[in-house]
Order: C-alpha cells, then structure tokens, then sequence
C-alpha cells in the first residue's frame, strides 16, 4: 500500500457518492509520499451497497469518470458490508498477478438521506431473504440471537458488551473522523433504549455516509514512492451460510475462522503475533466474537479480554483505535478501506490514537452476519528511496530536481509514475446529483 484516504464519516446532505469518493481519493494521492500521477493508475475496484438505489448500475465507473480515470478497467464489488474488503483483495491480486502495477480499490455509501423505515430495507437486503428477512427479522435481531446464545454458553454479560462500546467510544472520541464522536460511560452502555434484546442502542453502529480509497503497487512502483513501506503480508477470505439456521455455531463467525487461518497461514504468523486489529463491530457482540474467531482468545475469553485493558490502545493488543463502526460509522460500501486506512497510518505513526511502534496490523471485514469475511495482514516495512534510482532495476532516472519524475518500463513500454500532480482532467461540474 502506497497511499490511503478517506472522507469524514458522518451525514452529509450536501455531497453525493461522487464527491465523496473524489475527496477519498485525493486524500489516498496526498498519503504518497512522491507526488504520484494518477494517470499510471491500471486498474480499479471500487465497493458499494447501492443504499437508496442511487445509480445501482455501473456506479464505479462513473466514479473513476468523476475522479479523472475514464477508460481504465473498472469493476464495483458487492459483498453487503464486506464490499470494499473484497475489493481491496481484488486489487491485491491484480497487483501480484502482474496485470497491473498500481491498483485502486475503495468504496462508497450514501446512507442518511432516506427515511429509517427506507433505510432499514436496505440494510435487509444482505440477510437470508427466504426465512430471516422475509419472517421480519432485522440485522439487530439476528445478532441479538447471536448475542443472546454466546451469554447463555458462555456466561457473557451487558455489561461485556456495554465495554465494547464505551472503549470505541474513547477512540473514536480522539478521531476527527469518526461519526459519532464523543465519549460515554459504562452506565450510559447499559442503560440505553432496548433495540433488539439484548442489544440496545449503544451497541448498534450507526448508519454513515462516507467513502475511502487504498492504492496498491508493485513493490518496484512502492520503493520508488513510498518512504514507508508498508506490505500487504496476506488477504485472507472466505464465505459463510446467509442464514443463521443454516450454520453449526450462531456463537462464531465460521467464516471469519476460515478467512482468519487462510491470512495467517499466507503471511505465515500466528494470531500473537499481530499488533493491532480493526475488527468489524457493527454491533458489539460482533467484536466479542471477532476477538475468538481471531484467536485472540479462547471462546468465551472475550469479555476478560476487554474488562483486563487487553484491547485497549495501551493494551497486549489494541483493537478499533480508529473507534471501529462504533464510533466511527458505517458506511457499508466504504467501511472495509476506512479500516485499511486506519492501519497503513497505524503503521506509519500517523494514526489519531497511536499503537506504541506497531509492525502487524490486521483488518477484519465481515458481509451480513458472516456470509462474506475478508482479513487482510499488514506489515511494516523498510523506507523505500526514490531517489536512489540505481537500485530500482526498470527505472530510469531523467536527472530532474523536485518534484521527481521517473520513468519504467513496462511491457516494452515507458511510463510516467511520478510526476507534477496532476494531469488526468476531471469534469468541471456535476451533471446531475441525487436529490
């Protein structure tokens, strides 16, 4: 990862999905350390949900035309909330296949200018539509199942999930970012409005518009731009049952279990040996599971790890610093990107509520209830040189003064990577914005 931005999260009547990407987007380019031109970008992979039904079709490339990248390939990714996880994993896997030298991978989603009942139609969408949806259940109500069988087997208590909340709070109370940002106490978790027993209201994420943007590059293009490297070590995923009545456990997250082996496996570490994590609490049982599902802990260790300080930022292994969904929000398409954000400024010390030199950063995504899990791995990495053009074979220095401007070549090809900012013309005006 050579560069990653994102918007506030929050709600914002005045912006469109357009303008929010493009504001993520430019962020993502300010990230690079060397003035990248966004021309040399190959391929994008944008997610999203489509809430409100704005532009369902083709809603990417009409981003990448707003943005300045007309033509390039463009694919939109739905995995419900995992979209922008998937997409990600797809722009890794362009980069490391060879098609392309830099990706783009983001997501986005307008979520606040529909009424709640609209809203949580929406939201319906990704749940199992036969038995789960259509019998009237929420996504509150299948967690709240999911909360009420882990209490019963493992002696779980309100008070362990009032915890989530009140620690993702305190982070996202330093994050200027983050949705709902401001702090609130242990009694204020407990006593909220009942939502779906047990859950209340602060244990519910809240619905976000925002949007966030990752670039991805070769480790040549990256030693070239970046003076802080920071690797893409695995990105692991898998798929789950839709429906709860269809899975062996309603007490994990199956799926997260198998993504999780998948990523250790190929950045071949074991679960101790990450740093950090953005877990994916779009409600707080949802964190409680991911600390298991991980292996942070064994099943049923959640809530000790929580009451010990363990996943505070001071702790063995702080969790949600950015405030996770939380605090933070949740805008669905955008929400796994923001979470990569959080860790490539994590891992470059630029993070609001900093871990103490972190080098392994996890980031867990989950789609629905557990029907789509991506985990991606990140890992520190030496300081790349662009000016030491010698040891970047393929480059060739043109020998000119800041700002830098080097050339590669590529399929017999010689391109532009870094260069004044910025050439790729976007349009002058917004033709049409929904109202």
């Amino acid at each position: 990862m050579i560069g990653a931005g994102q918007t506030n999260f929050g709600s914002f009547p005045n912006e469109t999905y357009l303008s929010l990407f493009e504001s993520a987007f430019d962020s993502a380019l300010d990230s690079v350390d060397e003035d990248l031109d966004p021309s040399v970008i190959d391929e994008a992979f944008l997610g999203t949900l489509g809430v409100g039904g704005r532009q369902i079709g083709l809603s990417a490339p009409a981003v990448t035309e707003h943005i300045g990248l007309h033509g390039i390939p463009t694919t939109r990714v739905e995995n419900a909330c995992a979209a922008s996880g998937f997409a990600f994993r797809q722009a890794v896997t362009a980069v490391e296949s060879g098609r392309a030298d830099i990706a783009l991978a983001g997501g986005y989603e307008v979520m606040t200018d529909t009424s709640g009942d609209r809203t949580r139609w929406w939201l319906g969408v990704s749940g199992e539509t036969a038995w789960e949806r259509m019998a009237g259940t929420t996504f509150a109500g299948v967690y709240a199942q999911m909360a009420d069988a882990h209490m019963q087997k493992y002696d779980t208590t309100k008070e362990d999930l009032a915890r989530v909340a009140v620690k993702n709070h305190a982070n996202g109370a330093e994050n200027p970012r983050a949705h709902l940002g401001f702090r609130c106490s242990l009694e204020e978790a407990m006593d909220a409005q009942t939502v779906a027993d047990p859950l209340n209201l602060f244990h519910c994420c809240p619905t976000t518009d925002g949007a966030s943007a990752v670039i991805v590059a070769s480790e040549e293009v990256a030693t070239a731009v970046s003076d802080q490297l920071v690797r893409v070590a695995a990105t692991g995923a898998a798929s789950g049952s839709i429906g709860l009545f269809n899975r062996e456990t309603v007490t994990g997250v199956p799926a997260t279990r198998s993504a999780a082996e998948r990523a250790y496996n190929q950045a071949d570490i074991e679960p101790a040996a990450v740093d950090f994590a953005e877990v994916h609490d779009c409600f707080a049982i949802a964190e409680l599971l991911a600390y298991e599902d991980l292996g942070f802990c064994e099943p049923g260790e959640a809530g000790r790890l929580l009451r010990e300080g363990v996943t505070d930022p001071d702790g063995e292994i702080p969790v949600n610093t950015s405030g996770g969904l939380k605090s933070k929000g949740h805008p669905i398409g955008a929400t796994g990107t923001g979470q990569l954000v959080e860790a490539f400024e994590q891992l470059r010390g630029r993070a609001h509520v900093q871990v103490d030199t972190p080098q392994i950063g996890l980031t867990h995504n989950v789609g629905g209830s557990g029907g789509g899990v991506t985990i991606s791995i990140l890992e520190a990495g030496q300081g790349g040189d662009a000016w030491e053009e010698s040891k970047q074979p393929g480059y060739i220095s043109l020998g000119i003064v800041l700002p830098a401007v080097n050339l590669r070549l590529r399929g017999g090809r010689v391109r532009r990577v870094v260069s004044r900012r910025r050439q790729c013309q976007r349009p002058t005006k917004t033709p049409w914005q929904w109202q």
